[in-house]
């Protein structure tokens, strides 16, 4: 989330600077280099904050334009959503059951393998 103030001269930040979208067909920017106003979803998410349903209005290319992460207006953002008492203790109970073996029935500190369906004690050649 820097300031842009003029187009880059020299390097490859110059090949991704696109802020009319003209090369793109999206305003593009190279990395580190995005407008203020702008923030990608896991800066939005940092704040405190979501895209709200808004798309993006631009983007950031870097790593040879394989990479890229798209830019919200923060104007626009939404605070983030905070799960009811109710959906935590689905969650909970769901994660729970990731860890119950099927064979012998204990709820083990780890995941259990969905390959098997049984804890290291029950599958042969386990722990």
């Amino acid at each position: 989330m820097t300031t842009t103030a003029t187009q880059p001269t020299t390097g490859l930040a110059v090949e991704f600077y696109d802020p009319g979208g003209t090369r793109y067909g999206f305003p593009t920017f190279p990395y580190l280099d995005a407008p203020t106003g702008l923030a990608t979803r896991r800066q939005l998410r940092a704040a405190g904050l979501r895209p709200g349903g808004h798309d993006p209005v631009a983007q950031i290319l870097w790593r040879r334009g394989k990479r890229v992460a798209y830019l919200y207006r923060l104007d626009l953002a939404a605070p983030k959503r905070i799960a009811t008492p109710a959906q935590l203790e689905a969650l909970a109970k769901a994660l729970r059951a990731r860890r119950t073996c099927r064979s012998c029935g204990l709820v083990q500190p780890y995941y259990i393998p969905r390959r098997t369906g049984a804890c290291l004690d029950c599958i042969p050649g386990g722990a």
